[in-house]
């Protein structure tokens, strides 16, 4: 009986494992400024996300050097931010922001499937909580938990990576997206039965739109 106990304890944990294994911008969520001639795991983290938003064409070394710099201050210029190679509050939480987003857009045409939370399929909120989980931020796993994260924004500053939450097949928040910009936004739909992208300002979704949350800040 021991054993199986055992045995049930460690795939748990493995499946845990699974989930929270990831390369995020740790250096956001601890709120460190990095800058030239600094040197460590959160350096290292920086260049790999760096890496993967095509702005650092070198394997992650720790060490934050001149090409480092050029690559934070080319971010910089290319997010409309203060282009001075120092990585801070601002910087950190749109390198953030576009890995959330590059994260959902990996997995667009996976199947609709309710209750589902992992690549083989999703559904509104499973989508959401997955994505955010695998750049270190964990969310509420329901539409309606999730309208409780983060603060409140309205829609005329909306930004991206803030979730944007209708009401469709009941009342109140009962579908979520990450916004991506431009009057769009991410999200796992029943309707097109696959993850997909969407116009918030299409009929269907204007008329049911509820309201938006910052979970990045």
């Amino acid at each position: 009986m021991i054993k199986k106990l055992l045995f049930a304890a460690a795939i748990f944990a493995a499946i845990i494992s699974t989930f929270a294994t990831t390369v995020f911008a740790d250096y956001y969520s601890s709120g460190i400024t990095l800058y030239k001639s600094m040197k460590g795991e959160e350096v290292f983290n920086l260049q790999n996300d760096l890496r993967s938003l095509g702005y650092f064409n070198y394997g992650p070394t720790g060490y934050f050097g001149s090409a480092t710099e050029q690559s934070v201050i080319a971010f910089q210029r290319d997010n409309n931010l203060a282009a001075d190679g120092i990585v801070g509050r601002a910087t950190a939480r749109e390198i953030k922001v576009d890995k959330v987003i590059l994260q959902g857009e990996q997995y667009l045409g996976v199947p609709y499937v309710w209750g589902g939370m992992s690549p083989s399929g999703f559904d509104c909120s499973g989508f959401t909580h997955y994505v955010f989980l695998k750049n270190g931020i964990t969310l509420p796993r329901t539409s309606a938990l999730l309208y409780e994260a983060g603060k409140w924004v309205p829609r005329s500053d909306l930004k991206p990576g803030d979730l944007v939450f209708f009401s469709t097949y009941k009342p109140g928040p009962s579908h979520v997206g990450i916004y991506i910009g431009n009057s769009q936004f991410i999200h796992a739909s029943s309707g097109a039965n696959k993850v997909t992208i969407s116009d918030i300002n299409k009929t269907y979704y204007a008329q049911r739109y509820v309201g938006a949350r910052r979970v990045i800040q």
